[in-house]
């Protein structure tokens, strides 16, 4: 343990290490002043006390001794100042480093990793994590500056009397063997510390984001008992990590006080030996003080590694994700300009360990095409979608944009020139204008034209402050077909040449969809997938995809298919029997 913890130190020492320079002059200098306070105190009752109760100090001497005494505390100040300031500065600098680390991490990282970890987890990693790997740092000045003053304290001791420094000495390794039992017991609870709070704040997060299932399945006592068992297991880690603590600290007080009563027990009967003087005494009980001291900070120190080490090997573990694929910046191909075509060929895709979710797909969308792809629930079309953006990479087979491979494509075209907009969408606790900007300096024409067309910007218009009214976390304050418009327009205003709609107008009344997708194939220059329910929506697409269990079925003409394809003309009346059913509803209401 003491190993690996001086490797994370080094670590952090190494990657800033000019303000851990100036924090540990700082303490080196605290440690010299603090010893040579001892040696002006025992000089001074020596040359002053002692003799001042037979005969009157002279001022001068007086006026020394007080100077001396000044000077001594005045550099030590400094030096605590230069420990303390500069310590801090390094660990705050070192957790801005993790934090950079893992924020990068989170963003390069393939969906995959984000659709596999919970958003508690990846928020302790930022938090928790990144404190307790660098809580540690703040002890390392003032630690080394102990082991100066144990190495000066112990030599000074033994100047004064070597029987009064083999007391000394003998502390040491009694405080190295109660370390080793105190770290092999406490890094796997403290591993368990970290791991439990990533679960509380997983379900403290899935309950405060679901609030309004939670409310309107009434599942408040359930979610208060979910919580309360993680509450109660992270508690029962951290109260056995502080019954290790509560052993350990009461020992490491304990050895000082006891080498106190053994040191002025010997040091008396030196003293009647005559082998010492009282100045010899008062300065070896000084230094024994100070000598507490390293055992102290060094206690906090070892205490603190054990969580240091475990939380950097969960921020490692998070931090050696492989980032997603993409080309070398010098081999990226750019895509053309235009509405972007697709090629899809031979795609199959799995998740990791489940069963195939496309298998053999192939088809081609041609520029400027409005292509409508339908299916039952689960057959493949959302994740479709994701590998048509570019969002996840086929298991097998290739696809690509504007006649360009996607894993050679430049990335940052494609994220420019293809838009993907989610059935779920979301919207940021700001107002309006940013979640449609997010804070890119467009014109406010441009936000009408694509609120316009998205058909938002009646309801815009209607709220309190307009596009500066700020909606409620992830939009809660608006329907959800105005939720479904405002991602849209914020798609629009991008100017994409590709648009995939994934069921993005799903609540959205039939008759605005229409009015939409109308006004997407008369505005704008661009191909367009749409994932659709709907027949009122699907009969306005030049083409159909008819996919089932990962598979193409049939493509062509809405008409078509209804006449050939037995499959699709019963998912159509089923669909029509749901419309209709929509349309009572609302008359109803």
């Amino acid at each position: 343990m003491l190993r690996r913890g001086v490797r994370v130190l080094w670590r952090s020492v190494r990657i800033h290490p000019g303000p851990f320079a100036v924090a540990l002059t700082g303490a080196t200098l605290f440690a010299a002043m603090s010893v040579g306070a001892t040696i002006v105190l025992g000089r001074v009752t020596d040359e002053l006390i002692i003799p001042g109760f037979k005969t009157r100090a002279a001022g001068t001497a007086i006026r020394g001794a007080v100077v001396a005494i000044l000077a001594v505390a005045l550099l030590r100040a400094i030096g605590v100042i230069g420990r303390r300031y500069f310590g801090g500065v390094t660990s705050y600098r070192m957790a801005r480093t993790w934090r950079s680390e893992i924020a990068g991490t989170y963003l390069a990282a393939p969906l995959s990793f984000h659709q596999t970890r919970p958003t508690g987890e990846l928020m302790a990693h930022a938090d928790i994590d990144t404190l307790g790997a660098t809580e540690a740092i703040n002890p390392v000045p003032f630690s080394i500056s102990a082991i100066v003053i144990a190495v000066i304290a112990v030599v000074r001791l033994a100047m004064v009397d070597p029987v009064l420094t083999l007391i000394g000495i003998v502390l040491f390794p009694l405080l190295a063997l109660a370390n080793h039992v105190y770290t092999k017991h406490v890094e796997e609870p403290a591993a368990l510390v970290q791991a439990r709070f990533g679960d509380l704040a997983s379900v403290a997060h899935e309950s405060f984001d679901g609030a309004l299932v939670v409310k309107t399945l009434g599942l408040g006592d359930h979610e208060r008992d979910r919580l309360a068992g993680a509450a109660d297991r992270l508690r029962d880690q951290r109260l056995r990590v502080g019954y290790l603590r509560a052993a350990f600290e009461p020992a490491l007080d304990a050895l000082p006080n006891l080498g106190t009563i053994a040191l002025l027990g010997v040091g008396t009967w030196r003293l009647s030996n005559g082998a010492v003087t009282t100045g010899d005494l008062v300065q070896a009980m000084a230094l024994f003080a100070i000598l507490t001291l390293p055992m102290r900070v060094m206690g906090f120190l070892l205490e603190s590694l054990p969580r240091a080490v475990v939380s950097v090997r969960r921020l490692d573990d998070v931090i050696a994700t492989a980032p997603e694929a993409v080309p070398d910046p010098s081999v990226a191909t750019g895509l053309p300009v235009g509405p972007l075509g697709v090629q899809v060929d031979d795609v199959d895709f799995a998740y990791p360990g489940g069963p195939p979710v496309l298998t053999d797909l192939r088809f081609t969308v041609r520029p400027g095409e409005v292509l409508a792809l339908t299916g039952p629930t689960g057959s493949g079309k959302s994740t479709l979608c994701y590998l048509l953006a570019r969002l996840m990479d086929p298991t097998d087979g290739q696809i690509a944009v504007g006649g360009i491979d996607l894993t050679v494509a430049d990335p940052r075209e494609l994220r420019a020139a293809v838009a993907l907009v989610f059935q779920e969408t979301f919207l940021f606790a700001d107002s309006v204008q940013e979640n449609l900007t997010l804070s890119e300096p467009v014109p406010d024409a441009t936000v009408s034209w694509a609120t316009g067309i998205a058909r938002a910007d009646e309801f815009i218009a209607a709220l309190d402050r307009g596009r500066d009214t700020v909606i409620g976390e992830r939009g809660v304050t608006l329907s959800g077909g105005q939720r479904q418009r405002l991602a849209l327009a914020r798609a629009l205003l991008r100017h994409p040449r590709l648009l995939i709609l994934d069921d993005a107008t799903s609540a959205v009344d039939p008759r605005i969809e229409q009015q939409i997708l109308a006004g997407l194939r008369r505005e704008l220059d661009m191909t367009t997938v749409v994932v659709a329910h709907r027949v009122s929506t699907i009969a306005l697409a030049d083409r159909v995809l008819f996919v089932d269990e990962g598979r193409l079925v049939a493509e062509g003409s809405h008409e078509h298919l209804l006449a050939t394809v037995p499959a699709y003309e019963a998912l159509i009346r089923a669909y029509e029997a749901a419309d209709a059913d929509e349309e009572d509803e609302e008359l109803s209401a």
